[in-house]
């Protein structure tokens, strides 16, 4: 059945017809809300009182973030986790992949997605399994390290008592950061496998008669062409480290652990909007943490930005 003349709209409305459903979607639930938590930035505002209940404060909940002692802790944790899971991760990452690249064949799809598995495992899954493998009395991690104590040439180096993992200040972020490492390592090995499958192999033939040992092949072929996936993995894991939340949150009972040493900026604010009721001064932290997270991917890109002179 043909639709009337006066209803049918013409050919060039197609691709705006086509793309309006995204459009829709997008501005709900994408540009409304980062507006709307800008406008929130600026307000004082309890959500149990209604929208009416709103009223202008200008900067007061940015000069109260800046001021506040828990909003820079938290800053301060995420930035120590970040470093202690994310370097690790590329330092790894990067050997591993190559290792997986030359020693496996046919088997090399299957080594990839088990180190791949714990990234598409449910986060609330891992956390429940590390809180297992990091309980005092009866996790793995303690009776190993408990079992190595005993070894005559080891027993010095290992603790002699059980380590209270998930409630001493001290351990809590070594954990937190052990959790994340092990959970996004293998992204970062596919990263580089992708990557590394993009040599050339001339090159490694070229050098090989030149007679470079691996060791010269690895620093003077292998690292500078992995340098863009390397940036890439490394903004990728600038901003998902100043962003973490889900682990850490579970780790902690989203409370942040003893002296609030596991809690996160994404923690605090989220804290601060859903224990504490106040969604003007959250919102005030997350354009904050928007700014670091801005100012440290700019800072990445200009430290693997091409010098003058090289290609």
């Amino acid at each position: 059945m043909k639709l009337p003349a006066a209803l049918r709209l013409p050919p060039r409305w197609a691709p705006y017809v086509l793309l309006s459903p995204f459009v829709v979607l997008f501005a709900v639930f994408g540009v409304f809300p980062l507006g709307f938590s800008l406008y929130l930035a600026f307000q004082s505002w309890e959500p149990s009182s209604g929208l009416a209940a709103m009223h202008f404060v200008a900067f007061d909940n940015f000069v109260f973030a800046l001021n506040d002692d828990w909003f820079w802790k938290s800053l301060g944790n995420t930035a120590w986790l970040a470093l202690a899971s994310g370097v690790p991760q590329h330092l790894v990452a990067i050997p591993l992949a190559v290792f997986i690249h030359t020693a496996f064949k046919r088997l090399r799809n299957g080594v990839v997605g088990a180190y791949f598995l714990p990234y598409i495992t449910s986060t609330v899954a891992i956390a429940i399994l590390f809180s297992s493998l990091f309980s005092t009395d009866f996790g793995l991690i303690n009776v190993g390290l408990q079992a190595l104590a005993r070894v005559p040439v080891l027993g010095w180096l290992m603790p002699a008592d059980a380590i209270d993992w998930l409630n001493d200040p001290d351990r809590i972020k070594p954990a937190i950061a052990l959790l994340v490492f092990w959970r996004y390592l293998g992204f970062n090995v596919v990263l580089y496998l992708a990557a590394l499958q993009t040599i050339p192999v001339d090159l490694y033939e070229a050098a090989r008669i030149d007679g470079a040992s691996r060791l010269q092949q690895f620093f003077y072929i292998t690292l500078p062409s992995l340098k863009p996936m390397i940036f890439f993995g490394v903004t990728l894991s600038v901003i998902g480290g100043l962003q973490l939340f889900e682990e850490p949150f579970i780790l902690t009972g989203g409370r942040g652990g003893s002296d609030q040493s596991g809690m996160t900026a994404a923690i605090y604010l989220y804290r601060m909007a859903f224990d504490f009721n106040d969604f003007g001064a959250a919102s005030a932290m997350s354009w904050l943490l928007f700014i670091v997270v801005a100012a440290l991917t700019w800072l990445t890109n200009r430290a693997f930005r091409p010098k003058a002179g090289t290609v």
